[in-house]
């Protein structure tokens, strides 16, 4: 029987980030999926800031942003008239990260990369049959026979996930819309790379976003400028299975006809697919020594590319508190924080994402007017694309409302439960750094002057970074966790960080 101290299923961006946390935090990983090999197909296709940022801290970012596309703008039209744009842009929150668009793939493998050079490789061909729990850990069953033993196990294996069904938990839900038609597409005559299109018809929308093509500049046939991902909304449609060559099909004539372009035509296709829009939320994310992240505990509509960000997100909150769990630094309560910090999210993305997929695809004659005509020209205006943008990126997620945060009064930013900035930082002898380079396998302490962190160190059970910032005022310091949130701030040498680290590592919570 393999042992191991965190068994983690499924290989996709939500398991990749992490396995790759726990290794960088010295966590011993298995990660077990039942897919023969990585994935081909696109899938998800954009990754916002946040989640650039969660890749940029584990190491994983290698070159994304030179190989991807910035997704800069979205034009919506109605026929040949464009009736507004939505301009992501800096929203003043200290990031120099834009959103990407980057087929899952990519972003796979550049975790994939990340996860071998610390020394794990995903098993495949590995199908989870059981997970029988017990007071010490849990045993994995596979189909081919196997065993794991682990001291915790992690569902990442999506939305039909199997750790999810082992282990009880409901997933109640609902459906959203009729059928999309999806594609990664060749096209010719489309303008304007450099961001999105989108146009609204009666028969339902229709959405183009170009997609990347590293290593494909031959400028033949699936050359990299005629790529794109073409999203196409069929209401009322019968129930079936149309194949690919139909989908095709379906996606050449709704273009022509509900755009109305003749300049721009597809002629090919890379990948096809269709699917229907369903909201869940699991029940619980922790029975026992199971729990879930991504889409395993959450799924909603793919408007607004919320889907891979919330994912490699939950991972990186949960992989921290494994980490000291496992170190035995923290008791086991900390776990229930992942749950109370995560969950409030998701239900956030879920309402936001059924909302903007409901008024897009709806077909009544006052709701098209007041999308067409008038959303269009509210989202034109810079305070709601700045808005727009915050909360597409996720930069604005606080835990200040979680257990972790204790009951700090107002003042000035940050305050725990925060994500901190991506501040300069000062070693203590000097060197030059970004806080977030250094948080992403270990916890900070940040001061005016770089500040001892032995005791903080023994108590984290693991490596604390010592840095110097102007930002904290001068006598203060922060603590600031591995996801780059503020975990405490006060007088240098009080008894109040002291406090902080008993109760949120013996019982979960600070107040």
């Amino acid at each position: 029987m393999d042992e191991t101290a965190v068994v983690v299923v499924g290989a996709g961006p939500t398991g990749l980030t992490l396995a790759c946390a726990l290794r960088t935090q010295g966590v011993d990983v298995r990660v077990l999926d039942r897919a023969a090999g990585p994935a081909a197909t696109s899938r998800a296709n954009i990754l916002h800031a946040r989640g650039v940022e969660v890749l940029d801290r584990l190491g994983a970012l290698r070159g994304l942003t030179e190989e991807a596309r910035t997704a800069a703008t979205i034009t919506s039209y109605i026929g040949s008239e464009p009736i507004g744009r939505l301009r992501f842009g800096d929203v003043g929150i200290g990031t120099a990260r834009p959103a990407l668009l980057a087929p899952q793939t990519m972003v796979e493998a550049r975790l994939r990369d990340r996860l071998a050079e610390l020394g794990v490789r995903p098993a495949w061909s590995t199908e989870v049959t059981g997970v029988h729990q017990d007071a010490e850990g849990a045993t994995v069953t596979t189909a081919d026979g196997g065993t794991v033993r682990a001291r915790w196990v992690v569902g990442c294996d999506g939305a039909h996930s199997a750790v999810r069904r082992l282990a009880g938990i409901g997933f109640p839900g609902a459906p959203v819309a009729d059928r999309f038609l999806i594609g990664d597409v060749h096209m010719s005559g489309m303008p304007d790379r450099e961001g999105s299109h989108g146009w609204q018809h009666p028969d339902g929308m229709v959405a183009a976003m170009p997609m990347p093509r590293p290593g494909r500049d031959d400028g033949a046939e699936g050359g990299p400028d005629d790529l794109w991902r073409l999203m196409v909304y069929l209401a009322g449609e019968p129930d079936g299975e149309p194949d690919d060559a139909e989908v095709l099909r379906r996606l050449r004539a709704a273009f022509a006809h509900r755009t109305g372009r003749t300049d721009a035509a597809v002629y090919g296709a890379e990948w096809v697919s269709h699917f229907r829009v369903h909201r869940r939320l699991a029940d619980t994310y922790r029975a026992g020594r199971v729990l879930l992240a991504g889409d395993a505990a959450h799924i909603h509509s793919p408007l607004g590319g919320q889907g891979m960000l919330t994912g490699v997100c939950d991972a990186e909150n949960l992989a921290w508190k494994l980490a000291l769990v496992v170190r035995s630094a923290a008791a086991p309560p900390l776990l229930d924080t992942y749950e109370a910090e995560r969950r409030p999210l998701a239900e956030d993305v879920l309402r936001t994402t059924t909302a903007v997929t409901r008024v897009q695809v709806s077909g009544h004659p006052l709701a098209r007017l007041l999308r067409d005509r008038v959303l269009a020209r509210v989202f034109a205006l810079p305070a709601v694309q700045r808005r727009a943008t915050a909360v597409a990126s996720q930069l604005r997620v606080t835990y200040r409302r979680g257990p972790l945060a204790g009951r700090t009064p107002p003042g000035r930013a940050p305050r725990p439960g925060d994500r901190v900035p991506d501040l300069p930082v000062r070693h203590a002898d000097g060197t030059a750094s970004r806080l977030h380079a250094e948080v992403g396998g270990r916890w900070a302490l940040v001061a005016r002057r770089a500040p001892g962190v032995d005791a903080v160190a023994d108590r984290l059970g693991g490596p604390v970074a010592a840095l110097a910032s102007p930002r904290p005022r001068e006598g203060e310091v922060w603590l600031v966790r591995p996801d780059a949130h503020l975990a405490w701030r006060g007088a240098a040498g009080s008894p109040g960080l002291e406090r902080w680290l008993g109760a949120a590592l013996r019982h979960g919570g600070v107040r």
